[in-house]
Formats: structure tokens, C-alpha cells, sequence
């Protein structure tokens, strides 16, 4: 039986089967979410605030609890969306603020342009540019570092 929950940065309710993560109803939703780990809450670029509801999810795994002792932005009520499973009705969801970007071809093509909202590191989740302030070439190298450390995070992670 699906649950409704509530998608704050869009303002709208959707349908998630019982015992669906959140990730899919973000993506189903058109969010531009990343999963770099390919939802196996390897990586940080899920990360989700719940508003309300944390009692209806399914409980924190280890392996969850790991990667959100990185990031830099994790408060009480961070989740990882692909780890969230939806168990009951009430669940609220916001997306922290700024965008993770994952290739140099993103950054690329935003060099020389002002960030329209704060680009976040994907494993930490610190701000690599802040809104409003110019992307420049830097940021590429920067990217290709975080690759690397998105890579190398993953392969340790897949040996735990």
C-alpha cells in the first residue's frame, strides 16, 4: 500500500509504495537528486533533511550512519534518501540547499557564470562555491579532486 509523502522544495505530496526509499520519489518527482553510489548509501549526494515523519522511515543502518558522520551539513534529522525506506504516512522531506554537481563537464559549462545556488562537495558536503559568487576555472581541478575521492571513498566502502 503506497504513503503519501510530502516533498517540501516542490510543495507537493506524492505516492510512495510501502517500503520504497525516498530517493525514487525524489527522482519520480523530477528532483535532481544525484546518487553517485548507485543508492547504497555509499556516498553523500542523497542527503536529505526530514521535517517530520522520522518515525515513519526505516531505521538507520550502520553503514548509513557512517557516511553521515562526514558530511559536513548532517543534523539530527539527516537521512540519506536511498537508505529512507517510507514504513507509514507523515513523512516530510527537504533537499539541503545548493546542487552537487558530479562531472567537469557540469562545472564547464558554468565557468565564468555566478552560482545560482550554493554547489556542494559530494562527500562531505561543504560548499565548494558559494551562491552568487563567480565559477571559475579552479573549480574544475577542485571537481576532478572530488572525483577522485568519490572513487576512492567508494572502493574502501565496498570493502567494509
Amino acid at each position: 500500500m503506497a504513503k503519501i509523502v510530502r516533498l517540501d522544495p516542490i510543495g507537493q505530496e506524492t505516492s510512495v509504495p510501502t517500503n520504497d526509499n525516498l530517493l525514487s520519489a525524489l527522482l519520480k518527482n523530477e528532483l535532481k537528486v544525484l546518487h553517485e553510489c548507485g543508492g547504497r548509501g555509499m556516498c553523500a549526494t542523497c542527503h536529505i533533511f526530514i521535517k517530520d515523519g522520522m518515525e515513519h522511515l526505516s531505521p538507520m543502518s550502520r553503514r548509513e550512519r557512517r557516511t553521515l558522520g562526514v558530511i559536513t551539513t548532517c543534523k539530527l534529522n539527516s537521512r540519506l534518501a536511498c537508505q529512507s525506506k517510507v514504513m507509514g504516512e507523515g513523512v516530510v522531506v527537504e533537499l539541503p540547499t545548493g546542487m552537487y554537481l558530479s562531472d567537469v563537464s557540469d562545472i564547464d559549462s558554468l565557468i565564468g557564470r555566478r552560482a545560482e545556488e550554493n554547489i556542494l562537495h559530494p562527500i562531505d558536503g561543504r560548499v565548494l562555491v558559494e551562491a552568487g559568487k563567480l565559477i571559475t576555472r579552479s573549480m574544475i581541478s577542485q571537481l576532478e579532486e572530488t572525483r577522485s575521492d568519490v572513487s576512492t571513498h567508494l572502493a574502501n566502502s565496498q570493502l567494509v
